[in-house]
């Protein structure tokens, strides 16, 4: 405590001096100001705000080394200028060092403070190295500046984070007194040596991007895979987002966290594809060899390191909780999307990853993302501080695995860390910022309970700009020579012992950030996407080859939900609504060709249906089935089985009876082989015009004529057979012992027995007679 107080007081001895003069001057600024104040345009008014220690913007544009130890030099580079409406003079670029800070939140105070406080930002230092001289800078002009001042310069006695500022020191022509005109502050983590106990740190590498690949396809036998656009081919490009995110990660101690949509997508582009046009035509890519780059450095950099696959297409989880579950096989997208995350990963990347991790957006949970998020199969879900709070007024930062029941846990990253490279990290002041205020934070984690080992993550926003990208690389390598932290995966963490006095109540539904819920996916996207699973349910069940359908429609039914529509309905409701027409296209191609009206020549006729199928694969087990409207009047055979090869036309005959003459509707319907109607039903007319009375009324005459002549035909016979028996018994009477003629209507073969007559004698001995 005396080293600290004397560290104070000798720093603000001049403070004081320059608080006399600074009082001196403000009480003449009045008279001044009335003296010379003429008219001005507003806009020149609010060009003129930039006054006192704001006068001048001072940028920290690098700090090496990011975390120095006892024998470095400290070098700072940077930028002023000159904001306000007059020229400086004599001015002078130092470096100062203010006191340590004693919490957490001290940190996030002096990253937000402006101005300047002597109090606060203390002398400067280093003597003529420490400090550069510019004797003029013009309104508005700009100047560069590079200090250097070894470490043990400093003094730097006790470890700790020490804010470390930039100040530039002038005057001008309407305050001609010394005073600090500009101030930027940065920090300073002091830890020489290793400590006992390292917080164990996991930091998450995300990969995921948003959708890109259509739904629809080429129909040649390769299937071409058509892209909505050209875009992640500058994102997997040199110097691209996802280029850099996996040139910087490898060889960081990072877990990679993984949307297998976008391997799936980067290795689609490995082969021949195309780019969707404004206009609906398709252009040839041309991007196959970054494609193939891009995933071969991926196998590189991951090597050994944890990789943790988030479920295909990365799905909203919090939206399917909040506005998806209710609808029916919603939760079964999810279940889908599980399934299918590690194969993916592991057939690209070559490396077998863990699915046991959901990770909802920005971390935000409560009970209903909780129970989905778990749904299918993952039993860690990771979450951020600022949404599970800590409750119990622990005074320093727990371990990250909280026991929430049912065998899951929640994983709570940091929340400060997790959101410290947010905004635009591409201007080198802020990414110099974000890193030094990295490297105090996780040294301020392990000050707070140095006799405690705890395991912290870090979840970075999911989709990470290349500024935010190289941003957390430097950050990570600050962290290097593990003085105060040490790397550890993900699923160890998970598996960290918990802190029993850190909070594991998961906040209801009614605590879910309500901008956040504002984002959220509309209920119509999962009643769209079970519309579209319905009518590819029934549509597959007819294809010779089903996953040329199946993959590529399946896929972007899952990539309907994902979290990157977030904040962009029109383009996704665009996307649902190509996926629902593509596949309703894909179902007209196998259809009834339409009929003319049919006329049938007599009771007993054929017709033709004819069914067409313009898909390039084969369609089966189908039924067809005719249906007249007035069976009593056209009857029509049974079903007939449909199988068809692609490209070609089927004409099924369908034999009918015609029973009256008339005008008949006749129906043809397609049904799958568990009975389902396939498409829509086609109507035709059928014409019984040759059933005429006229007809009817020859036919019954010629069936008379032919009845009557029978009639005519047997009663000349019979008499001419009675005649015939009259005159041969005239014959016997008149010849005693003569045969005996047939009786009337008899023949002459009948009356003639077949064997002699058996004697009335008896049998002899041993004779057997056949009776």
């Amino acid at each position: 405590m005396a080293e600290a107080a004397q560290f104070q007081g000798t720093r603000s001895a001049p403070a004081r001096r320059w608080l006399r003069s600074a009082a001196t001057v403000a009480l003449s600024v009045p008279l001044l100001t009335g003296l010379t104040q003429l008219p001005a345009a507003p806009t020149a008014q609010a060009e003129s705000t930039a006054t006192g220690s704001r006068t001048v913007d001072v940028a920290i544009n690098s700090l090496t080394p990011v975390s120095p130890t006892k024998n470095d030099t400290l070098t700072v580079k940077g930028t002023v200028t000159n904001d306000g409406s007059a020229t400086i003079t004599g001015g002078r670029i130092g470096l100062r060092l203010g006191p340590t800070l004693n919490s957490r939140s001290a940190i996030d105070t002096a990253a937000k403070r402006t101005g300047f406080s002597s109090a606060a930002d203390g002398n400067e230092v280093g003597g003529k190295n420490g400090t550069v001289n510019i004797p003029s800078l013009r309104a508005g002009a700009s100047d560069t500046f590079s200090l250097s001042v070894p470490i043990e310069d400093l003094d730097l006695d006790a470890r700790g984070i020490y804010q470390l500022g930039v100040s530039l020191t002038g005057q001008t022509k309407n305050q001609p007194y010394r005073q600090v005109l500009g101030m930027e502050r940065t920090f300073l983590p002091w830890q020489p040596s290793a400590v006992d106990r390292k917080t164990r740190l996991s930091f998450l590498w995300p990969l995921t991007s948003s959708t890109h690949l259509a739904a629809k396809t080429e129909s040649d036998p390769q299937q071409t895979r058509i892209f909505r656009d050209d875009s992640l081919a500058g994102e997997i490009a040199p110097g691209g987002r996802l280029q850099q995110m996996v040139a910087l990660g490898k060889g960081l101690p990072v877990t990679w966290v993984v949307d297998p949509d976008l391997l799936a997508t980067v290795e689609a582009m490995t082969r021949s594809y195309k780019i969707q046009q404004p206009d609906g035509s398709t252009e040839a890519g041309k991007n196959q060899a970054v494609a193939k780059q891009w995933l071969d450095d991926l196998q590189k950099a991951v090597g050994s390191r944890e990789v943790v696959a988030l479920p295909f297409g990365d799905p909203d989880l919090a939206s399917l909780a909040h506005r998806g579950k209710d609808v029916p096989g919603a939760l079964g997208h999810l279940k889908s999307a599980t399934d299918l995350a590690s194969k993916t990963v592991e057939t690209i990347v070559g490396v077998k990853p863990s699915t046991d991790f959901a990770w909802p957006v920005e971390g935000a949970i409560d009970t209903s993302v909780v129970d989905v998020a778990t749904s299918a199969g993952a039993h860690n879900v990771i979450t951020r501080s600022d949404s599970l709070h800590e409750t119990g007024g622990l005074p320093y930062s727990p371990t990250a695995a909280r026991p929430i029941g049912r065998g899951n846990t929640a994983v709570v990253a940091d929340s400060r860390l997790s959101k410290g490279f947010e905004g635009d990290l591409a201007r080198a002041e802020e990414s110099t910022l974000a890193v030094q205020r990295f490297l105090a934070q996780t040294l301020m984690v392990t000050m707070q309970a140095p006799d405690r080992q705890r395991s912290i993550v870090v979840a970075p926003q999911r989709v990470p700009t290349a500024g935010q990208a190289r941003t957390m690389a430097e950050a990570i390598a600050g962290l290097a020579d593990a003085r105060w932290t040490e790397p550890l995966d993900l699923g160890d963490a998970a598996k960290a012992k918990p802190d029993p006095s850190a909070t594991t109540q998961v906040p209801g539904p009614g605590s879910y950030p309500g901008s956040l819920r504002r984002e959220e996916l509309p209920t119509r996207t999962f009643q769209d996407m079970q519309r579209a699973q319905n009518s590819l349910d029934r549509f597959k069940v007819i294809l010779s080859q089903k996953d040329r359908v199946v993959t590529p429609i399946g896929n972007a039914i899952m990539r309907q939900m994902s979290a990157s529509w977030r904040g962009d309905a029109q383009d996704a409701t665009a996307y649902r609504d190509s996926v629902q027409g593509y596949l309703t296209d894909l179902s007209r191609e196998v259809q009834l060709v339409q009929k003319s009206t049919q006329t049938l020549s007599g009771r007993s006729a054929t017709i033709p249906v004819t069914v067409r199928n313009n898909l390039v694969q084969g369609v089966e087990g189908m039924k067809l089935v005719l249906q007249s409207s007035q069976p009593n009047r056209l009857e029509v055979d049974e079903e007939q089985t449909v199988r068809i090869e692609g490209g070609h036309s089927q004409s099924v005959k369908f034999d009918t009876t015609a029973n009256a003459n008339g005008t008949v509707w006749v129906t043809a319907r397609l049904y799958a082989k568990d009975g389902t109607p396939y498409g829509a039903p086609m109507r035709f007319k059928v014409k019984v015009t040759e059933i005429t009375s006229t007809v009817m009324l020859v036919i019954a005459g010629g069936v008379l004529l032919l009845v009557l002549a029978g009639i005519r035909m047997y009663t000349q016979r019979k008499r001419a057979a009675r005649n015939a028996l009259e005159a041969s018994l005239q014959e016997s009477a008149a010849a005693p012992g003569a045969p005996r003629e047939p009786a009337p209507g008899e023949q002459q073969g009948d009356v003639v027995p077949d064997t002699e007559p058996e004697s009335g004698d008896a049998s002899g001995a041993g004779e057997k007679v056949d009776r």
